[in-house]
């Protein structure tokens, strides 16, 4: 009879990482359960709940893994999982939400927060923070006309966006998405016609939008 064992493995991440893992697991016999897997800045985290053969300690288990070369260095742990493998009731993904916008401190704790709000139970969570690329958004205006000026100019804008979004999957194949996102934007406007009009514009656009995926 087969025993429950929780691997955690904390490493500097390299290439082949999750290859010589979990072909080190398979040549023990271990069946992998719930697995997850993150680069954090230049290290990686691998966690698995996975069946082991009830031959086979966990000290070995552990002692195996140990002797892989991509592991070396590694903080490594092989222990008995004591809880229920299979996901209760509030572990199953019913709908996945994307966040992307300007970094905060407390971000994640208050957003954390709302979802208890409406009784929702964050199942998995991936935060990543990408220097100099989050939160950002470009408008350009082409085309500008006005009926009081014979030509309008209005300068390219660059502000942050707060996006946040929904899929809800109806079946395997078919499934439902929407989104809603608020920019920054802020252009300077040129009216020349009988006389000449400077002026900044300073608005709060928000775009909504909703639609139906299929996967082949």
């Amino acid at each position: 009879m087969a025993k429950t064992a929780l691997i955690s493995i904390l490493c500097e991440d390299r290439t082949g990482l999750i290859a010589a893992i979990t072909g080190r697991l398979f040549d023990l016999g271990a069946n992998l359960g719930d697995t997850t897997f993150a680069v954090l800045g230049t290290g990686a985290e691998f966690t698995t709940v996975c069946e082991v053969p009830d031959d086979l300690s966990l000290g070995q288990v552990e002692d195996e893994l140990k002797d892989l070369a991509e592991l070396r260095d590694a903080k490594l742990t092989v222990s008995d999982f004591s809880f229920k493998p299979v996901h209760g009731p509030s572990g199953h993904i019913t709908h996945r939400i994307e966040i992307t916008g300007p970094d905060s401190p407390g971000l994640i704790a208050r957003l954390s927060e709302a979802f208890v709000g409406y009784g929702a139970n964050i199942v998995r969570m991936n935060s990543e923070r990408v220097p100099g690329s989050g939160g950002i958004n470009y408008t350009k205006f082409t085309s500008v006309q006005s009926k009081l000026a014979t030509d309008v100019q209005m300068s390219d804008s660059t502000g942050w966006v707060v996006q946040a979004g929904v899929d809800y999957a109806l079946n395997k194949e078919w499934g439902l998405f929407a989104s809603v996102a608020a920019l920054k934007v802020k252009s300077n406007l040129v009216a020349s016609g009988s006389t000449v009009l400077q002026t900044t514009i300073d608005f709060r656009p928000i775009v909504y939008s909703f639609g139906a995926s299929y996967k082949f």
